[in-house]
C-alpha cells in the first residue's frame, strides 16, 4: 500500500516534490450569436492577456462573453493550439476566476467539475497557482505520511513546474524525435539546489515524486549533475537512451499509452521492466490515470 512508501526508504533519501496548483482555467462563453465556446487558460502574459486554448469555432478578431460584463477578444490564429486571448470589461481576470473558472479535469473523467474538485485534484502540498492539471503522483500522500518519514529522517524539497497540456498530448509521429514539448514553467529554489547537490556529494538518493519533479531537476542540472537554483522554462523531452544527472528514484501513476510520460518512465526503469510491471498492473487490476495507483522505481 502506499502508506508503506516510507519502508522501502531509508534516512537521508531526499523526496522532491512538485509545489505546483491547480487553478480554475475553464471559462465557458457565449459567442455574440449565442452559441457556447470555451476558453481553457494557459499561461498569464500580462494583465488580462493570456494563452488560452479556444473551443467553438472563434476566429481571430471576434470576441466570446465569458460574464455579462466581461468579454474575451481572440487576438490571434491558433499555434500549435493556441491562441493569445485579451478579457475586457475587468480590471484583472485572474482575481474572478475563483468565481467563472472550473476545475480542469482530465477529459477522462465524463462528468463536469463539482465544488469539492478544487480541493481533491490537488496535493496537500499545492501552494504555487499556475498548472492547468495536478502533478498526480503527489495526490497520494498525506500529511501525517509525510511526517512520519520526516520523522524517520527522510528529506524533502520542493521544486515547481507548472504542468500544461503538452505534458498529456499524446505522440502521434513515427520518429519520436520530431516530437517537440510544450514549453512548461519551472522554477528549482536555491534550497532545493542546495539539498540536492548535498545528497548527491553524500551519496545519498534524490527521489523525484511525479514526472514532473524529474523533468524539473534534470531540467536544472548540468551534464556533470550539479543542480542549478532558478527559474525558466522546459522543453525537455526524455525518451529511452537519457542519461539522468540528478534523479536515483521516481514515485509515478500508471501513464496512457503512446504519452510521454510513458516514455519517460521507461527511460529511467527500461522499457521491458515497464512493460512487465504494466503486465502485472493490468493483471491484478491497479487503476490507471490521474486518480488510480501507483508505483516506486528505485
Amino acid at each position: 500500500m502506499f502508506s508503506d512508501l516510507g519502508e522501502y526508504l531509508v534516512p537521508g533519501d531526499l523526496l522532491v516534490l512538485n509545489d505546483t496548483k491547480v487553478f480554475p482555467c475553464r471559462l465557458q462563453a457565449r459567442k455574440a450569436g449565442g452559441g457556447k465556446a470555451e476558453l481553457f487558460l494557459l499561461e498569464e502574459k500580462g494583465i488580462n492577456l493570456w494563452q488560452a486554448l479556444v473551443k467553438g469555432g472563434v476566429d481571430a478578431g471576434k470576441t466570446v462573453f465569458v460574464a455579462p460584463d466581461i468579454e474575451a477578444e481572440v487576438l490571434s490564429e491558433a499555434r500549435d493550439g493556441i491562441r493569445l486571448v485579451r478579457f475586457h470589461g475587468v480590471r484583472d481576470i485572474r482575481a474572478r476566476l475563483d468565481d467563472l473558472g472550473r476545475t480542469p479535469l482530465p477529459p477522462y473523467i465524463k462528468r463536469e467539475p463539482v465544488p469539492e474538485d478544487r480541493e481533491r485534484y490537488q496535493t496537500i502540498y499545492a501552494s504555487r497557482e499556475g498548472a492547468v492539471a495536478a502533478p498526480t503522483a503527489g495526490l497520494h500522500f498525506t500529511g501525517e505520511l509525510l511526517q512520519g518519514m520526516r520523522d524517520r529522517g527522510i528529506g524533502t524539497a520542493m521544486v515547481t513546474l507548472h504542468v500544461g497540456p503538452g505534458t498529456f498530448q499524446p505522440v502521434r509521429t513515427e520518429d519520436i524525435a520530431r516530437h517537440r514539448m510544450h514549453a512548461e514553467r519551472y522554477e528549482v529554489p536555491a534550497d532545493t539546489a542546495e539539498q540536492a547537490n548535498r545528497a548527491r556529494s553524500e551519496g545519498r538518493r534524490i527521489i523525484a515524486v511525479g514526472t514532473t519533479s524529474v523533468r524539473a531537476l534534470e531540467t536544472a542540472a548540468r551534464t556533470d549533475g550539479k543542480v542549478q537554483g532558478g527559474a525558466g522554462s522546459s522543453e525537455l523531452f526524455i525518451t529511452p537512451g537519457y542519461r539522468f544527472n540528478v534523479v536515483n528514484g521516481m514515485v509515478t501513476n500508471f501513464h496512457l499509452p503512446k504519452s510521454t510520460l510513458l516514455m519517460l518512465v521507461a527511460a529511467f526503469a527500461g522499457r521491458e521492466n515497464v512493460l512487465s510491471a504494466y503486465r502485472e498492473a493490468v493483471r491484478k487490476r491497479y487503476r490507471f490515470f490521474s486518480y488510480g495507483d501507483a508505483m516506486l522505481i528505485l
